[in-house]
């Protein structure tokens, strides 16, 4: 298995140790971690934005797709 360095604070450190202990994680798996879930959100923008631009029809808002469904708060 590779390995990459990464060069932090040792407050940044401490973060991300807090972080890993938190989640029952070792640091190495929390850095992966939230490193794949932000690439995984920026993937998903993309493709939104995507769908956006190739849809003839507008989104409809949370508010209006619950009035639309007939579920009310």
């Amino acid at each position: 298995m590779a390995h990459i360095s990464l060069r932090v604070t040792e407050q940044e450190r401490e973060w991300i140790k807090g972080y890993a202990d938190l989640h029952s994680m070792n640091v190495s798996e929390a850095v992966k971690m939230a490193f794949f879930e932000r690439l995984e959100d920026e993937y998903d923008l993309i493709a939104l934005r995507e769908c956006e631009k190739d849809t003839d029809k507008d989104l409809l808002s949370l508010e209006d797709t619950f009035k639309e469904l007939g579920i009310h708060d």
